[in-house]
């Protein structure tokens, strides 16, 4: 079965500013001291919870356009909240937040909308606390006291799974910590925190997967160009790749080798894909421009090791599979299940739907491809990522698709139905 010859992607768009890096960017610029300037500053609404923690915290923050202007305090420059910290639908705020609000020396509460309270917080609470961190809460999850006022140690700590959030916690408190936290990681996860805090003056060392920093390094103000957001432009990626006739440039966006797993994924399937490198200066982000041409695709086995490079992208790589002749095994995928909604089920519902042939396996799925698909009526569970993936789905099955909630795309990229218009031919 081939998609359906009509429809094709052709034309450039850049992405918006990335998720991952503009919510560390904000934090790290508000405990630095002295301004910093971060321009292409991401639109959706998880990134606008990060900057309203930062304003909570008495940190003066401006914006014109794309562009925030945040004045550092430092740790000892931030002042209580008069409320509650409200992190929305975005764990990122929630989890790495924690690390910030771990060492000031006043109690602080984090809420967050219904998902969001589901999902998991033990993760966090845990090495923090072995930090000497105080937290209530009930069973590890939201709302979250986090009690202030108390010395943190410096710790050694092997990450249990692989987790970027959790990871950026520990170091931004280790920031306030006594000697050198160091953070063990079996698979590498995103080194969006690392490349941060080399770039606001406080490099870590990273060596042989561990990732270590010292105690009372003092970040300082810097300028930062964020590249375009990978895990929003990988959708558009995925869908050229398997529509025949799709000619695509995707601009200024982040390639960094930690979260572009995918594009290696799509080539061992056939993808007809080229990476051109630019300069990003003055930030040490890689970033660049891929070009993808529709090509005959193949199924291929995507081992655990990879997966952290590309958690956010197999819910698009699964529609791709479906495009695919041959057999999709991922393997290594159980964090799909506390994601903003069970994305392992919402992936077999949704492509069941549509008349793909799936089963799900212990920590992860299989996808045959070649079955012929239908139009179907398919469910977002309130999950950004969701949305998008079923809208690139329905653009290669004949007929008209219908999904019952499209309002979670404003959490991470609001124009991505214009964009999407603006480039089906």
């Amino acid at each position: 079965m081939s998609p359906h010859p009509k429809v094709q992607l052709r034309g450039s768009f850049e992405p918006p500013g990335d998720k991952s890096v503009g919510h560390r960017l904000a934090l790290m610029a508000a405990i630095a001291e002295g301004p910093s300037r971060l321009e292409r500053f991401p639109p959706g609404r998880d990134c606008g919870r990060t900057l309203e923690l930062v304003k909570a915290l008495g940190v003066p923050t401006r914006a014109e356009g794309d562009t925030v202007d945040i004045d550092g305090r430092g740790f000892d420059g931030l002042q209580q909240p008069g409320g509650d910290l409200d992190a929305g639908n975005s764990g990122t705020t929630a989890r790495i937040g924690c690390g910030v609000l771990a060492g000031l020396p006043f109690d602080t509460r984090i809420i967050g909308d219904e998902s969001l309270s589901r999902r998991p917080f033990d993760r966090v609470i845990k090495p923090l606390s072995l930090m000497g961190a105080s937290f209530k809460s009930s069973s590890g999850l939201l709302p979250l006291l986090v009690q202030g006022g108390r010395e943190l140690r410096s710790i050694n700590y092997e990450l249990p799974v692989p987790s970027a959030q959790v990871k950026t916690a520990i170091l931004l408190a280790g920031l306030r910590a006594s000697g050198t936290t160091r953070v063990t990681e079996k698979i590498p996860s995103r080194s969006h925190t690392e490349l941060a805090l080399a770039d606001f003056g406080a490099p870590p060392l990273v060596e042989n997967g561990v990732v270590s920093l010292s105690g009372g390094s003092r970040l300082q103000g810097h300028r930062f160009r964020i590249p375009g957001d990978f895990s929003s432009a990988a959708f558009f990626i995925g869908a050229a790749a398997f529509l025949p006739g799709s000619e695509l440039a995707v601009t200024n966006v982040g390639l960094n080798p930690t979260r572009a797993a995918l594009l290696d994924v799509l080539q061992r399937m056939g993808a007809d894909i080229q990476i051109e490198s630019t300069p990003n200066l003055p930030s040490r982000e890689p970033m660049g421009t891929v070009r993808v041409r529709g090509a005959s695709l193949h199924g291929v086995n995507v081992e655990p090791d990879i997966i952290p490079s590309l958690i956010d992208e197999l819910p698009i790589l699964s529609v791709v599979a479906a495009f695919a002749e041959g057999t999709t095994r991922i393997q290594g995928a159980s964090e799909l299940r506390v994601k903003e909604s069970d994305r392992l089920a919402a992936i077999l519902e949704g492509l069941s739907a549509i008349g793909a042939q799936v089963e799900s396996s212990n920590d992860g799925f299989v996808v045959h491809g070649g079955a012929s698909l239908h139009p179907a009526e398919l469910k977002s569970y309130g999950d950004h990522r969701m949305v998008m993936a079923w809208a690139i789905a329905a653009l290669g099955v004949d007929g008209e698709c219908k999904i019952d909630d499209i309002d979670p795309v404003k959490i991470s990229f609001p124009s991505f139905f214009e964009t999407l218009d603006r480039l089906v031919h």
